[in-house]
């Protein structure tokens, strides 16, 4: 009896022992299918995302939309929900005439990167594909040809980024689009109209994008006469309060003599820093002492009327602005020792401008680090920048950088993302962002092409279901 009573137990506990194994196998079958990864997708190509092409994400009724270069230098977007933490996409949204051939030296363009805007119907329009356009695609009036196309895609259905369609309603040699909605539903879209050596220019939608009027200049390429140059720019436009918008850009000094031959050719040689801003209402352009400019603005009128800061022999790339409570301009612009002979870009660390309400008041040595990225005020008039760049042992480095109300220094306070052997490729921010959702990052890493991105705010990276965010991955299976 008592033999029995064992061999029962004995069975009774290898039930259970066989059936708490199948529950761990199963717990730990959910827990491995539920992980999560601080990336939204692993598909980004390139240079998959950049602060001069904005904005690349905007934050609308509870939801932040982000788009990016994905395989094949074709545009891609996704979705957050804030409130229910679920993530959409990524879908592709049009077909760039870039990134398709083998045979080409170059093998990633990088210039068609995508950018976004919602209209006031909202319908999603993406913009994307071009470096210039290409002489199949007619005679560029305004500039030079390059590479690509300039394209515009609309999505099929207001905020549904799964379905989209091409228009064929803007320039083809466009690049470095840069969107803007007004306040009563006007848009405008600004760009380079071709490669190097091409104006400036915008077009503008009264009808949510559906019609644009011809471009418009604003910049001047010139050839010079007292060198073999042409003058060329590089602007970054932003939204002001009412009508305004304010650009701030650096100069090109774009040379003829080939790479081989001065070990120069037309690489980004940029110096000083300007300023000037547009009356969307009056179609007046003016000059922060509101002197009327003649427009398109050439180099003469730039250095005469819009100058805020000479950079001798220091070169500069990538200027970002925000204005105050008062509606005065504060600029950030990297700025870097140039290298003679050389086709290197030098490091350069960002540099602080400022308009005090009589004169520019410059800061070229606040503590901010080699790096790039955006700027903002905060409503209490404190000054931030948010930069990527590369720390010690090769280790990337997304962090926000405080200034105070002057700006005489600048502190790192916080750290939203740290990659070892990485570096990244960063967005402005994010148009009306979300505390959750500022920017968005590419993770470079050595011996690939490919991208994890990185939707970044306050507490960091937003984190994804790991089977959803590997979506080149699963392409490839």
């Amino acid at each position: 009896m008592i033999k029995t009573k064992y061999l029962v137990g004995a069975l009774a506990l290898m039930i259970i022992a066989f059936s708490c194994k199948g529950q761990v196998k199963k717990t730990a079958s959910v827990v491995k299918q539920n992980e999560t990864v601080d990336f939204f997708a692993d598909n980004g190509y390139g240079n998959a995302v950049a602060v001069v092409q904005h904005p690349a994400g905007i934050y609308h009724d509870g939801i932040t939309y982000v788009c990016y270069q994905g395989p094949e230098e074709d545009p891609y977007v996704a979705s957050y929900n804030h409130e229910t933490k679920e993530w959409q996409g990524p879908f592709k949204v049009g077909i760039s005439e870039m990134g398709k051939d083998p045979n080409r030296k170059k093998k990633i363009d990088n210039h068609g990167k995508p950018s976004i805007l919602i209209d006031d119907q909202g319908y999603i329009h993406i913009a994307f594909g071009g470096h210039g356009g290409m002489r199949k695609h007619g005679e560029n009036l305004l500039g030079n040809h390059h590479y690509g196309k300039n394209l515009h895609a609309v999505s099929k259905k207001p905020l549904d980024i799964s379905n989209w369609e091409t228009l064929d309603n803007i320039s083809p040699f466009g690049t470095y689009n840069q969107w803007i909605k007004m306040d009563n539903g006007d848009i405008y879209l600004f760009y380079r109209h071709g490669a190097h050596r091409s104006n400036w220019v915008y077009q503008l939608s009264t009808d949510n994008g559906r019609t644009f009027s011809e471009p418009i200049s604003f910049l001047k390429h010139k050839r010079r006469n007292d060198m073999a140059a042409v003058d060329s720019w590089y602007p970054w436009i932003t939204k002001g309060e009412g009508n305004e918008l304010h650009v701030v850009f650096d100069y090109h000094l774009c040379m003829d003599v080939k790479p081989s031959t001065m070990g120069l050719g037309h690489i980004a040689k940029r110096y000083n820093v300007y300023y000037m801003k547009f009356n969307a209402k009056t179609g007046e352009w003016t000059n922060i002492n509101n002197d009327i400019l003649k427009t398109p603005v050439t180099r003469e009128i730039a250095e005469a009327k819009t100058l805020v800061a000479e950079t001798d022999d220091n070169w500069t790339f990538q200027g970002v602005m925000d204005l105050d409570s008062k509606g005065r301009p504060h600029i950030g612009m990297t700025v870097g020792k140039e290298i003679p002979n050389s086709r290197r870009s030098p490091p350069k660390k960002m540099h602080y401008f400022w308009w005090n309400g009589t004169q520019w008041v410059q800061n070229t040595n606040p503590g901010m680090p080699v790096g790039n990225g955006d700027m903002e005020l905060t409503p209490s008039n404190e000054i931030q920048f948010y930069l990527a760049e590369q720390i010690a042992g090769g280790t990337g480095e997304v962090a926000l950088w405080d200034g105070g109300v002057n700006g005489e220094t600048f502190q790192k306070t916080k750290i939203l993302l740290t990659k070892p052997n990485a570096n990244f490729a960063i967005s402005a921010l994010i148009e009306n962002p979300h505390p959750d959702a500022r920017l968005i990052v590419a993770e470079r890493k050595p011996g690939t092409d490919y991208r994890k991105m990185y939707l970044l705010g306050d507490n960091g990276p937003i984190p994804r279901v790991k089977k959803e965010a590997n979506v080149l991955e699963k392409s490839i299976k």
